[in-house]
């Protein structure tokens, strides 16, 4: 029984894991395409900012995505591979992010 409960709260962490990748995910997102490009230029505030803040923002969002894909093979869950592709997925979207980010902080 014991075995259960220990399955079952490592599938509830991975699940966990996942939610927290997205939210962090759709947060960065919501930043580039939303606040951004949109809002930040109607309070008046400059876009030079919009880098520094997106490419730290993009590499977490990369880690818990990474971490997410961990948990979900970690625990042997039946949606991993469906995880593992949303997760790849929105990696791929960020990786992009985070090189705009990078090309803009260089120039």
């Amino acid at each position: 029984m014991s075995l259960d409960i220990s399955k079952e709260a490592e599938l509830d962490s991975a699940s966990k894991t996942f939610s927290t990748s997205m939210v962090i995910s759709g947060i960065r997102c919501t930043l580039s395409y939303v606040v951004f490009p949109w809002l930040l230029p109607l309070l008046g505030v400059a876009g030079g900012i919009t880098a520094g803040l997106g490419l730290p923002i993009g590499l977490v969002a990369i880690f818990f995505n990474v971490w997410s894909i961990r948990r979900f093979w970690k625990s042997n869950h039946n949606l991993k591979w469906i995880v593992a592709g949303i997760n790849v997925s929105v990696i791929i979207l960020l990786l992009i992010l985070v090189a705009i980010d990078i090309s803009e902080l260089l120039s």
